[in-house]
């Protein structure tokens, strides 16, 4: 049976790939900081689909934790088939402002840690000619965003990282897909400090469409894909029709933070 790893498991759409992959038949790995909500996760999944759950408590933007995520599973020889790495947060207000201890954690998580983890994972995918990997990027991953400088440029980072590695394994065996969904029902805004409708005039995308829409790329084996309803692969494209200084300062304007 296939196996996924999935970090930031503990909500959101993390969990919500956990379950669908559970669906699927395949047991799951689960990463993620709260032991209480894995516990949860993986007790729904496992006598509901029959399959395996493995919860390991980790704090990736600690090396340490990301080593451990990697000796406790391959290193011990349980092969990864699906690598999801989905953990990652943001932060929304102006950047001189913002507290640098948290951008960069962000930094750590969006970039280092998912670097580490598809470095370790990666190898042993190519010797077995066969595997996928699942980064998390962002409909921001396509243009700079103001008051989240710092969030839109590691989901930047994660597109062209993702794209590169596509195209380095094509022979290989092994897929790699940039998953870039829009704005999406999970607690990101909670988290960002961004208000919900802070730039965004479409409606929230489910979790379950995101995740959906995902696992049919991985199939057709493509590099990216921009998932949530078609505003979204609009705004993917318009750079290309914009000068970017026009473009980014529009963007400051929609999303800069109320100083009433």
């Amino acid at each position: 049976m296939a196996t996924a790893l999935v970090t930031g498991a503990s909500s959101g759409i993390g969990a919500e790939f956990a379950r669908q992959l559970a669906s699927r038949g395949m047991d799951v790995v689960l990463v993620a900081r709260s032991i209480d909500r894995l516990q949860q996760l993986a007790e729904e999944l496992q006598p509901q689909y029959g399959i395996d759950t493995t919860v390991l408590v980790a704090d990736l933007t600690q090396p340490q934790d990301v080593e451990r995520v990697y000796t406790e599973t391959e290193g011990r020889g349980t092969t990864i088939d699906l690598l999801i790495n989905n953990a990652g947060f943001g932060d929304y207000g102006e950047f001189a402002k913002s507290d640098r201890a948290k951008i960069l954690s962000m930094v750590q998580l969006n970039v280092t840690a998912l670097v580490d983890l598809t470095h370790r994972f990666l190898p042993p995918m190519q010797q077995r000619q066969s595997g996928c990997i699942l980064n998390m990027g962002s409909i921001a991953s396509f243009q700079p965003l103001p008051y989240f400088s710092v969030y839109a440029a590691t989901k930047a980072f994660v597109l062209s990282f993702s794209e590169s590695l596509w195209a380095e394994n094509r022979k290989t065996g092994v897929k790699i897909l940039a998953l870039c969904p829009g704005p999406t029902d999970t607690n990101f805004f909670e988290v960002s400090g961004s208000p919900a409708s802070n730039g965004n005039s479409q409606q929230l995308a489910s979790v379950e469409e995101v995740v959906r829409d995902a696992i049919a790329a991985l199939e057709k084996d493509t590099s990216n894909v921009v998932v949530g309803g078609f505003a979204n692969q609009v705004m993917t494209t318009l750079t290309r029709f914009f000068p970017r200084d026009v473009l980014v300062q529009a963007v400051e304007q929609q999303f800069r933070p109320n100083r009433d």
